[in-house]
């Protein structure tokens, strides 16, 4: 096994409807009331967590949630102060199992004075069926560039070179840690093209991103979770509805006060002369403004956005 952290491991429509096609079959990796302590930190507090054949799960979380720590305890990399952890229902450790897993971490060192071909060949020796070169080339983008030095490439162009060697093993499992940080508009959804090619294929990805966009459109399921422990789970449509509730943005003659009394509302904000209201059950209320107010106009309905939710979700 290699010394970096990008491991050579010795492992549309929208996905919120996808229910992926091996649910009911064992996971591929699992966490289970996981404690992980170090010295007077606490930096997983129970976790329990499982990651099924064919599907994206973005784990999002604010700095020091211990997102970080879920992943080093997947792959292997440390290991529980008490609870368990499983990898294709073995120690994450097994050699055997290692070579069914890829990642790519964001604390990646690798050599600068070598081509981009060079290490592609060298982390496809790691393997014992590794993807064909021409293969990963492909995937992660890299024509052109195979016979620079890593040292000259761009940040956008080492990320690239970095998640075509977390492929380079046809790994089950994929690890992806902020991949799309420094890319363009183009090769940020080039890559989501290929993440969800991955997931359609019958892999299992674990996706850590701040850009909670990019989670919304990959994860057909999204894990928040903060101070070591979940606090929301469910699709990106769940984890939206869940919180914030839908806004309701009018031009009408009702009072703030009168809107907040009526069921599931939440907040009211006047401004200039239009009002939004922001409910949980957005039609019923829409029924009652206008029931009470029949000029009612310029009416909008917008659903929450995936940040308005985290944002709740972890400020308690």
């Amino acid at each position: 096994m290699a010394t970096t952290a990008t491991i050579p491991v010795v492992r549309s429509a929208a996905p919120q409807n996808f229910t992926p096609p091996l649910a009911a079959a064992q996971p591929v990796a699992q966490l289970t009331s996981v404690i992980r302590r170090y010295k007077a930190t606490t930096a997983l507090d129970g976790l329990s967590l499982a990651l099924r054949p064919g599907e994206v799960v973005a784990l999002l979380g604010p700095n020091g949630a211990g997102k970080s720590t879920a992943v080093r305890l997947m792959l292997g990399l440390t290991s529980p102060t008490s609870g368990q952890a499983r990898i294709f229902g073995a120690d994450p450790r097994d050699p055997a199992t290692r070579t069914r897993v890829g990642a790519m971490l964001q604390v990646a060192r690798i050599p600068e004075t070598l081509k981009v071909r060079e290490h592609i060949d060298l982390f496809r020796s790691y393997y014992p069926h590794p993807l064909p070169y021409a293969e990963i080339v492909k995937i992660a983008q890299l024509q052109g560039i195979e016979d620079r030095l890593f040292g000259q490439l761009s940040g956008g162009q080492k990320q690239r070179v970095l998640f075509a060697l977390a492929l380079c093993g046809d790994p089950d499992l994929i690890f992806l840690d902020e991949p799309t940080v420094g890319l363009d508009i183009e090769a940020r959804r080039g890559l989501w093209a290929q993440i969800r090619s991955l997931a359609a294929r019958g892999k299992t990805v674990l996706l850590t991103t701040h850009y909670l966009e990019e989670a919304d459109a990959l994860a057909h399921r999204i894990v928040v979770i903060n101070k070591g422990r979940i606090v929301s789970e469910g699709t990106p449509s769940e984890i939206k509805s869940s919180t914030t509730g839908r806004k309701i943005r009018c031009h009408t003659t009702l009072t703030a006060d009168y809107l907040r009394t009526l069921p599931t509302v939440t907040a009211v904000e006047a401004s200039g002369e239009h009002i939004t209201v922001t409910a949980t059950h957005a039609e019923n209320v829409v029924r009652a403004m206008l029931t009470a107010d029949p000029n009612l106009s310029s009416l909008e309905i917008t659903s929450p956005a995936l940040e308005d939710a985290f944002l709740e979700l972890t400020s308690i």
